[in-house]
């Protein structure tokens, strides 16, 4: 673990140039909430990622990864970055995964769509547009094996985005509707009332007799990065819904829960450990979903959603944790590896490219922070 605090400790010191003067330039880190400072280090965390490709490109890893780099391409207006998005369309076809009734197979489309949004060439959307609609009239083998389409919460930031962002494209408000109630399913199965968090999965609930998968300390099993996407879609959900919209409000109220719940369940570092009901668990810090909440948390404070003076020291703590896991060349490490639930060999070295896109998100957002 000396690799992970080492870092932290040294970036620590980049805040307290924000305060203190008389720190030698000489010895100060640089300001990690620099703008110049969040461009370089996007830019480099992007270049480095797309350097090292690990899966096929229409998969959700893939679709976390491209969503962030949309994002720090909105950020610094890199041309580079933009050229990586359109060659990525492009080599795909513009075409999701096969699976045209399972969340993780449309995820790359958020980056279609927002492609679209940017050029205006309808070839680019067609295809999800198909899919969309495919989904909404035929039963799929999702519903026919698990009872509902999106069973498990990481499906929350793959796929509602991608319907709400169409019907605002289409103009077409029945989208909305046809989110809300699939959404609505997996609320109902898979959010803790009590806890303001959501299971993975059916799997990890517990029965009426008390009986089902706990953690080591007893406490019920909530995933940092299962939550972190839930949070992740949240906040695309929210951007796209008008006002006024009807549902806006059961959304909004259910990010406030899990904005409060996550700011009491960051770790002194100032990140999520995998497990967040028990962080001994599994004690390193995990770059994916902290890169997430860090997202979700500061969009909250730059929409005048979450109190600043609240909120605003957790974002800032968390910024400088998550800097502190990135290699010079701009790998992300401390990444957990792809599964279902945590193992224990991930360290400094280990990344994915959701990692990466993760926090190239939390720098959209902390880049704006006033």
């Amino acid at each position: 673990m000396k690799s992970l605090y080492r870092p932290i400790a040294g970036l620590l010191a980049s805040l307290i140039t924000l305060v203190s003067p008389t720190v030698s330039a000489q010895t100060a880190t640089p300001n990690v909430f620099d703008r110049a400072y969040i461009h370089d280090v996007m830019i480099r965390a992007t270049d480095w990622q797309l350097a090292h490709p690990k899966h096929k490109l229409t998969d959700w890893t893939n679709g976390a990864f491209y969503a962030g780099v949309w994002a720090a391409y909105e950020t610094t207006k890199s041309p580079k970055i933009l050229d990586s998005l359109m060659a990525m369309g492009e080599r795909n076809g513009w075409q999701p995964g096969r699976r045209f009734d399972h969340a993780d197979d449309i995820a790359i489309c958020q980056t279609y769509i927002n492609l679209y949004r940017l050029k205006k060439d309808k070839r680019m959307i067609q295809a999800t547009i198909d899919t969309v609609q495919k989904l909404r009239q035929v039963p799929g083998p999702e519903v026919r094996k698990h009872g509902i389409t999106w069973w498990w919460c990481d499906a929350l930031f793959m796929a509602p985005p991608v319907l709400a962002q169409l019907s605002n494209e289409l103009k077409d408000p029945s989208l909305l509707t046809f989110n809300d109630s699939l959404f609505r399913q997996t609320y109902k199965l898979l959010y803790n009332a009590e806890e303001h968090l959501y299971a993975r999965d059916a799997s990890y609930l517990i029965a009426a007799d008390g009986t089902g998968k706990r953690e080591a300390n007893g406490q019920k099993i909530f995933w940092s990065r299962g939550n972190g996407w839930v949070m992740g879609g949240l906040v695309k959900l929210l951007t796209e819904l008008p006002r006024k919209h009807p549902s806006r409000a059961f959304y909004l109220e259910q990010y406030k829960q899990m904005s409060e719940r996550l700011l009491g369940l960051q770790q002194p570092d100032g990140l999520w450990r995998s497990s967040l009901l028990d962080p001994a668990a599994y004690p390193g810090g995990e770059a994916s979903g902290s890169g997430f909440d860090c997202y979700a948390l500061a969009w909250g404070i730059n929409q005048g959603i979450l109190p600043k003076k609240q909120y605003l020291p957790a974002v800032r703590k968390a910024w400088v944790a998550l800097n502190a896991l990135v290699s010079p060349e701009g790998r992300v490490g401390w990444v957990q590896p792809i599964g279902a639930d945590p193992r224990r060999n991930f360290s400094a070295d280990s990344w994915e490219v959701y990692g990466t896109g993760a926090f190239l998100l939390a720098g959209s957002e902390v880049v704006k922070l006033k």
